[in-house]
């Protein structure tokens, strides 16, 4: 990966925070910062310098598909309890690259007409194209955890759902879409305290939803959810990847570096012209 230039991170930094076989959620710490050794201060600089990587990666990765010489595309799943920080991934890490090659999707209850069909329809129409980097704030993936903790469909549904994510998440990579999906695992504690800064700030409290504190009541419960649905559809098509999030620094850090071990297995070149360079510049010389 990219990342390796960072000496502070591990050589299996990134294979530790997959999820695969005899994964147990509960044996991750919040609190701590798997594969690199750096402190908070190297943190934030390696952040910087990587973003100037993810920066020409997408910028290559745009250019290949307007070219048409690539189709792959990059989609970032993002799950969380509330306050784990999925804005501060948006912002802080895929913030910094040319907006015209993100897509952002923010899945949130899902309205009367989505109701109306499979709970994949919505979803389907906001994969990434060629040459995109898609980002979901939420996504299918709530369809089996709120859905499971809420009793929002029978079980048996429920158990079909996670096969027909599988599938879906198969077909998507099998058209070129590389699937990175990262679970920000942040405690109790650490939530109840952001949650109390945005009651005791008056500019945070438009983030505040009072439902929050009803759903920490459900922490097990979403727990369990969690466990189920990240051993059932983390395959190799589209692995998870548990990042512990009680540090916002190294949560950021590890997800742009999973982006960029990513864009480096795609390697996007830039398209070579179709047209005369040497011509176009003695034409444009002729108008100086």
């Amino acid at each position: 990966m990219s990342a390796k230039s960072q000496a502070k991170w591990t050589e299996d930094a990134l294979r530790a925070l997959r999820v695969d076989r005899g994964f147990r959620l509960a044996d991750i710490d919040p609190e701590s910062t798997p594969g690199y050794s750096g402190d908070k201060a190297d943190g934030t600089l390696d952040l910087a310098a990587g973003l100037d990587q993810l920066a020409e990666y997408q910028e290559r990765l745009y250019a290949a598909s307007r070219g048409g010489v690539a189709k792959d595309s990059v989609l970032l799943v993002l799950q969380a309890m509330d306050s784990a920080g999925k804005g501060g991934i948006i912002r802080h890490v895929v913030g910094g690259v040319d907006p015209q090659g993100i897509q952002l999707a923010a899945f949130k209850a899902p309205t009367e007409e989505e109701l109306a069909h499979d709970f994949l329809w919505r979803v389907q129409k906001r994969v990434p194209g060629p040459g995109l980097i898609g980002v979901f704030d939420r996504s299918h993936y709530e369809d089996v955890l709120i859905g499971r903790v809420r009793r929002l469909a029978d079980p048996q549904e429920i158990e079909r759902r996670y096969g027909a994510i599988v599938d879906f998440e198969r077909r998507m990579a099998e058209s070129g879409t590389r699937i990175i999906k990262v679970m920000l695992h942040i405690s109790p504690e650490e939530q109840g305290a952001r949650l109390m800064e945005r009651l005791e700030r008056p500019d945070k409290h438009w983030k505040y939803n009072p439902g929050d504190v009803d759903e920490r009541a459900k922490w097990p419960a979403y727990m369990e959810a969690y466990q189920v649905a990240l051993s059932r559809t983390s395959t190799d098509d589209a692995p998870w990847y548990v990042v512990p999030a009680n540090r916002k620094w190294y949560a950021r850090l590890a997800v742009q570096a999973l982006l960029l071990e990513t864009l480096e297995s795609i390697d996007p070149q830039w398209p070579v012209a179709d047209f005369d360079v040497e011509a176009e510049k003695a034409r444009l010389r002729a108008t100086l």
